[in-house]
């Protein structure tokens, strides 16, 4: 029997739509980006820079994935080896402005300048070379994540007291890098690039570039992430992931396995942190920030943990969700909007109707109560709220929550109109939605609709059956 290209083999209907996507993304995008404005279907440069920068940030999410969805490490450290492969980049941007910086020294960037540096420090010889400096976007997150793996892993670190370790690394990296004798630009970073390979960073056609090289190399993130946990490789990690103990016990060196996905991890996170630096143009060491990979893991959470397509949906669904409420007038309150739905979403498909039924019900109270005149008016979104929330805990019942829910929804799209201020509560709110999501709908948007539609599937193959008279085989147990 013949066997189709690796790249086939590799994708499931899932992987295959994904790709699809992402390569039409990569053609049409820059391609509408060309049109005259004056076409209606003419894609602004900034839009597609926002996009790439999703691209971007799907490829990191995939990262994560590999490492938290196939090996159970919850690594809270993965911004720091996405922000050390954009400083690669940066450094090699930086090299090529020469004499044409503020202070027009030929060799020393402008802050080096502005510090009353003398020369060059040695780890920034090399960077004039576009390949050292790719080759360092790879090999200075991976040996990073190779040390610390390396002792990590052989002192049985897991659990919630490795997830604390990768977060002090990434803070302590961001705050070597704010320092200014550092020599990485301090708390400014790297900014003011001109010009990549020769090509102005700025030009239409450059970004268009990058843009698809950032789409490519989100395929390439894809196929090998999902090389590896369909090989036999794959499966040992799952097993790792699953039961270590078991998996040490039968013979597997757990602690090897653990690594290479970790550095491989890293190696994809680097690669991503380059594709974004020269398209946002600065890199600076708030990328270090703890926050920024908290919210990795809720990218990965939302779209599906271990389902490698899930996670960079979920890149891109949070972060056009942030984009789009955080302009207007209801920009400080997306998150809290955004904890709302998902647990909105979440008893829609747990109770389907009297969830929906109480959505509505709450929604309609809250809205109504909204017209009444005095302060029940403006808080009548939280009262119902509040009402049914209390009402939920005593009785347990999907309509209550339901309205809970409907109500707070209402207050989310009122709120700005009203006055009521809740952006001091944007962390209680993002904490929300990771919470709601990884433990009461742990498969995330992907995972759950792939388990919905599969039980579609087979009721449709077991009717089908039954009307043709076929014979279902025994399980085991029978």
């Amino acid at each position: 029997m013949k066997q189709g290209p690796l790249i086939l083999r590799l994708l499931d209907g899932r992987g295959q739509i994904f790709i699809g996507a992402v390569l039409t993304m990569a053609i049409v995008i820059p391609l509408l980006n060309l049109l005259p404005p004056s076409n209606p279907f003419h894609i602004p440069t900034y839009v597609m820079v926002l996009i790439g920068k999703y691209l971007c940030y799907a490829l990191l999410a995939l990262s994560v994935d590999l490492v938290w969805g196939y090996a159970g490490i919850l690594s809270l450290g993965h911004g720091a080896f996405f922000a050390l492969g954009g400083y690669a980049m940066g450094m090699y941007l930086m090299r090529q402005i020469g004499p044409r910086g503020v202070y027009a020294h030929p060799v020393l960037p402008d802050f080096m300048v502005f510090l009353n540096y003398k020369e060059l420090p040695w780890f920034w010889y090399g960077f004039d070379w576009f390949i050292f400096a790719a080759a360092m976007v790879i090999i200075v997150p991976g040996l990073l994540a190779f040390v610390f793996g390396w002792f990590a892993f052989r002192s049985r670190v897991t659990g919630v007291y490795l997830s604390i370790i990768t977060q002090a690394m990434t803070y302590a990296l961001m705050l070597a890098f704010f320092r200014n004798n550092f020599g990485f630009g301090g708390n400014n970073g790297l900014t003011d690039f001109k010009d990549i390979l020769g090509f102005n960073v700025q030009a239409q056609g450059t970004r268009a570039v990058l843009f698809i090289f950032s789409a490519l190399f989100l395929i390439f993130g894809y196929l090998v992430c999902r090389w590896m946990v369909t090989s036999k490789f794959g499966k040992v990690l799952i097993a790792v992931r699953d039961q270590e103990s078991r998996a040490r016990f039968i013979g597997y060196r757990v602690e090897n396995y653990k690594l290479v996905a970790f550095v491989v991890s890293a190696c994809l996170a680097g690669i991503a942190g380059a594709l974004y630096v020269p398209q946002v143009g600065i890199i600076n060491p708030s990328e270090f920030s703890p926050a920024n990979s908290i919210e990795i893991i809720i990218w990965v959470a939302v779209g599906g943990r271990g389902t490698l397509v899930g996670a960079a949906l979920g890149a891109f669904v949070v972060n056009y969700a942030k984009t789009l409420f955080t302009g207007g007038l209801i920009a400080p309150f997306w998150l809290f909007g955004g904890g709302v739905l998902a647990l909105a979403a979440f008893l829609v498909w747990k109770s389907r109707l009297p969830a929906l039924i109480g959505i509505g019900g709450g929604a309609a109270l809250a809205f109504a109560g909204s017209f009444i005149p005095g302060t029940v008016g403006t808080y009548a979104g939280l009262i119902v709220a509040a009402v049914a929330g209390a009402t939920w805990i005593l009785s347990t019942r999907p309509e209550a929550a339901g309205a809970g829910a409907g109500a707070l929804l209402v207050l989310f799209f009122s709120t700005p109109f009203a006055g009521i201020s809740l952006a001091l509560y944007w962390l209680f709110a993002l904490g929300a939605l990771f919470v709601f999501v990884t433990l009461l709908m742990p498969k995330g948007i992907v995972g759950t609709f792939g388990d919905l539609s599969d039980r579609f599937l087979s009721r449709g193959k077991k009717k089908d059956g039954a009307m043709n008279g076929a014979v279902t085989n025994p399980s085991p147990a029978e």
